[in-house]
């Protein structure tokens, strides 16, 4: 398998389902909702989506049907969207460039984008919810609604972000970058694993393993993040490069140095791909996103 060719062809994947489930901009709300499909539809990996679809088919192979996994990949890009918006308003970490785009907030206001965003998350659970998305049982659609909620709320992202924003321009020990990068990044990422997972029917011992590897992944992304930050370009990355820095924020090249914090990134992502190794083929893709992680350059 091709890692570059699997990206592409689950990423149309993930964009067609887009056209199912999000409201067209039209009728009373068209304005608000164009706002919402702007940020959600201006490029990106899509990583959080094809990770859930990557353990859904871990765990299951070709026994889950993709339609059932959809609404839930899309609903995870919902709430990763509303993160970004929000992260990069006049209040918080007041970025122009996203996806190498205007920011939400340039385009359409500050009061606009703050309601865009919370459209797109609450659009997140309308998916999650609705019982005309899917086959998967009532206990099913429970555990991952929860499992995401959990990801996405004050003990997960929301509380990383607010920490992360509490800690600028400040000392802290080594520890509180940790559960910073656990929780604001980490949290949403181990979600997209572990409800895939639940999607596929993975019994309590396979659920351990893939929460695993999906802190470790999400560790390795966010040390990869920091690191672009710092050595990658803005044309590179679509935002601002060396914004860490100017606000402030503690990171791993920071504490650690360059080729520190590449090495520790590599130790997650082995540490990772190790957390499957009682999986067969069928985790294929979730070992190459793992090295994905590692040697992407935005």
């Amino acid at each position: 398998m091709e890692i570059k060719s699997y990206l592409k062809e689950q990423k149309l994947l993930v964009e067609a389902a887009f056209d199912t489930f999000i409201p067209a901009a039209e009728g009373d709300f068209d304005r608000h909702i164009e706002a919402m499909r702007y940020s959600l539809l201006a490029g990106g990996k899509r990583v959080r989506p094809i990770l859930c679809l990557a353990a859904a088919r871990a765990v299951a192979g070709d026994a889950i049907d993709d339609r059932d996994v959809l609404p839930v990949a899309c609903a995870l890009e919902c709430i990763h969207t509303y993160s970004l918006i929000h992260d990069d308003l006049p209040a918080m970490d007041n970025d122009e460039l996203r996806r190498g785009k205007a920011t939400n907030h340039v385009l359409f206001g500050e009061a606009a984008a703050i309601l865009a965003g919370d459209g797109l998350l609450t659009w997140a659970f309308d998916l999650l919810s609705n019982p005309e998305h899917g086959t998967l049982s009532a206990g099913k659609k429970l555990a991952v609604t929860h499992c995401i909620a959990r990801a996405a709320g004050s003990y997960g992202m929301v509380g990383g972000q607010a920490l992360d924003i509490a800690t600028e321009n400040s000392t802290f020990p080594f520890e509180t970058l940790q559960t910073i990068h656990k929780s604001k990044t980490g949290a949403l990422i181990t979600a997209s694993v572990v409800s895939g997972g639940i999607c596929g029917g993975a019994d309590p011992e396979k659920l351990r393993s893939l929460e695993s590897y999906g802190r470790q992944i999400g560790l390795a992304f966010q040390i990869v993040d920091d690191l672009l930050n710092v050595t990658a370009t803005t044309e590179q990355l679509g935002k601002a490069a060396g914004s860490d820095a100017e606000l402030g924020k503690a990171t791993y090249p920071a504490y650690f140095g360059i080729e520190e914090t590449r090495k520790r990134a590599k130790d997650a992502v082995q540490k990772a791909k190790n957390s499957l190794n009682d999986f067969d083929r069928n985790a294929e893709p979730l070992r190459l996103l793992a090295d994905y992680i590692y040697t992407r350059s935005h």
